[in-house]
């Protein structure tokens, strides 16, 4: 017997006083009311209803049934509003982990606003550049740069990125601009490792590699490659998102446009229990709508 059913039924067949009124008032027959009453009878072993051809009475214990299961049944509808609005209105603790590039360029700048607009949300924001299981550090969200291994998550692609390859205008200045791949053999090159794996990441153009390449210097945090590269330092091939301001403000150039080659996806990525919780979704907007205004910015624009 489901309890909680059988006394929503009590309730209504005492509130209304007929077992006909309450099966249609509740869509049920009239024998499923019917034998709903005596099944909880039973299960208390007394009688709530006394019943004759001609009317139906509470007994005292019925009575007294009957005002404890309103005051139940009022706690569980409220317990279940409450859940339900939490689901529909973003609120508590919302762990993030982001890209330093990320979070730097494009997330600090419009925090203020996502703040204001979701006051009940209890951000807490994790700048990283290695990958994190998201169980374990009880992460709820991860904005992600590069292939996802989509296992027991759910991995939502938000935008593209392009590699370029740019350098400040003194080094260019001094060091020549390269026509084609192979002329950075004659250039001092900043390379980048994987945060992960500790393996130098391999310049591409168009989808080639010249593995033959050398650095000059080396590099496990993207944006210390690009710092080197507006000190001077030499060139870098790195993703446009964390170059894009550099270049518009004219602290840094790109070189070997046509042989500019796509780069990573940027995807969020959550655990499967929560995609659907409020909460997740409005900050993973958020993410893509920052990015979308980013890529749109850009010269010529283009899609995510």
């Amino acid at each position: 017997m489901d309890r909680l059913q059988a006394m929503r039924v009590y309730c209504r067949v005492a509130r209304l006083g007929s077992f006909a009124a309450a099966a249609d008032d509740l869509s049920l027959s009239r024998a499923t009311v019917s034998e709903s009453v005596a099944a909880l009878e039973r299960y208390l072993g007394v009688r709530l209803l006394t019943r004759t051809t001609r009317r139906m009475a509470l007994t005292s214990e019925g009575a007294e049934y009957l005002e404890r299961c309103q005051r139940i049944l009022a706690e569980v509808e409220a317990a279940e509003l409450s859940v339900r609005g939490a689901r529909d209105r973003p609120q508590g603790a919302l762990r993030v982990d982001v890209p330093t590039a990320f979070g730097r360029h494009l997330l600090m700048p419009a925090l203020p606003q996502f703040m204001k607009r979701y006051p009940d949300l209890e951000l807490d924001l994790r700048f990283n550049d290695r990958v994190v299981d998201l169980v374990a550090d009880r992460i709820d969200l991860a904005v992600r740069v590069g292939a996802v291994k989509p296992q027991g998550y759910v991995a939502r692609r938000i935008a593209t990125t392009r590699r370029v390859i740019c350098g400040s205008p003194a080094y260019l200045a001094a060091s020549g601009r390269p026509v084609r791949p192979e002329d950075l053999s004659a250039h001092r090159l900043l390379g980048l490792v994987n945060g992960g794996t500790g393996r130098r990441i391999e310049w591409t153009f168009r989808g080639r590699r010249l593995k033959s390449l050398r650095y000059a210097a080396t590099f496990n945090l993207a944006e210390a490659q690009v710092a080197a590269a507006l000190a001077g330092a030499g060139l870098a091939q790195t993703i446009d998102l964390l170059t894009a301001e550099y270049i518009g403000r004219g602290r840094l150039e790109t070189v070997l446009e046509e042989f500019s080659s796509e780069g990573p996806a940027i995807s969020v990525v959550f655990p499967a229990a929560a995609r659907g919780a409020v909460k997740v979704k409005v900050f993973a907007d958020f993410a893509e709508g920052l990015l979308l205004r980013w890529r749109a910015s850009l010269p010529g624009g283009g899609g995510a």
